[in-house]
């Protein structure tokens, strides 16, 4: 079995409201710990990436570790609405700095809970989550289809690596891996800041095909040809694994990152295209990366990457 923190169902509790009895229930009613033995009927399993390794190998302010926790206590008093049930599968830590074994204990994680029928919605955690949830979803597909990266992020990601992984290198490594095992590389990156990547990583973006939009063009007015642009990206794919970077977000609604962006995608503009990604019905996993506890004001973050949680799971 991978080695995994045992689940702390503490950070499960909030407020009651017996008098509206069944339909005043919140998350903290309904969250259930993920039974290791299996058997548990499919629905969301909770996955935390305590992680920011790959933050401080990036150079950037590391804090993202907490982020499971945080949002966790958010979401925990947040109305219930979801018609299935949800798990809370504990987390991955990687507090000796090896993050290749981190990825590695992610990825068995992720393909043990697909194997089980759950959806996997990890909380990282740095942007290097990615690398570990995708290779969940690699190893549970075992080549069975063509997998899709729909990537919300004011940044490529698309950095080589060298000597070591960080948090802007997961979608090159996936892209090697791709190439390693001769399947096709399908990413979109949408909310790209033209400031925030070098011409080096346009260029290699474009060498790798991968479709990608601009922020200042990810408007409310732009919606459906963004829409639109996404069909024929999901038409393309067989499956599809959607990462969100909380810094996409406008710095006045995401403070608490640790690359605030200085003009960001609203959510009047993410959130339909969650909807739509969703609706395609070939979402099989995603993960929230970037937030950063010790960096956000008032839980205006935590709140947020909570509605999002609530938006990927309704």
């Amino acid at each position: 079995m991978d080695k995994f923190n045992p689940v702390d169902m503490s950070v499960w509790q909030g407020r009651q409201d017996p008098e509206d009895g069944e339909l005043a229930l919140r998350w903290h009613d309904k969250v259930q710990p993920w039974p290791q033995a299996g058997s548990a009927a499919p629905g969301v399993a909770l996955v935390g990436f305590a992680c920011d390794e790959g933050v401080r190998r990036n150079k950037g302010r590391v804090g993202a570790a907490g982020a499971p926790l945080a949002i966790r206590k958010l979401l925990a008093n947040s109305a219930w609405h979801l018609g299935r049930p949800v798990y809370d599968s504990g987390d991955v830590n990687c507090e000796d700095g090896d993050l290749d074994a981190a990825h590695g204990r992610l990825a068995e994680r992720v393909a043990r809970l697909l194997d089980e029928g759950h959806f996997p919605l990890v909380l990282g955690g740095g942007h290097e989550v990615a690398f570990g949830s995708w290779s969940g979803l690699n190893l549970h597909l075992a080549g069975r289809g063509r997998i899709g990266i729909i990537n919300f992020d004011a940044h490529f990601d698309l950095r080589m690596k060298l000597e070591q992984a960080s948090s802007g290198t997961p979608f090159f490594q996936i892209a090697e891996q791709c190439a390693a095992q001769g399947t096709p590389f399908t990413y979109a990156c949408l909310g790209v800041a033209e400031t925030a990547n070098t011409r080096a990583l346009f260029a290699r973006a474009e060498a790798l095909w991968v479709w990608h939009v601009l922020d200042e063009a990810m408007t409310p007015a732009e919606l459906p040809a963004l829409l639109s642009g996404l069909d024929a990206f999901i038409a393309r794919c067989d499956h599809l694994y959607l990462t969100i970077d909380l810094d996409v977000l406008p710095a006045a609604v995401m403070p608490g990152v640790s690359a605030p962006a200085a003009r960001g995608v609203e959510l009047a503009v993410i959130e339909p295209l969650i909807a739509h990604i969703r609706a395609s019905g070939k979402l099989r996993l995603a993960d929230l990366a970037e937030y950063n506890p010790s960096l956000d004001q008032d839980n205006r973050s935590a709140r947020v990457a909570a509605r999002l949680v609530h938006q990927l799971t309704k």
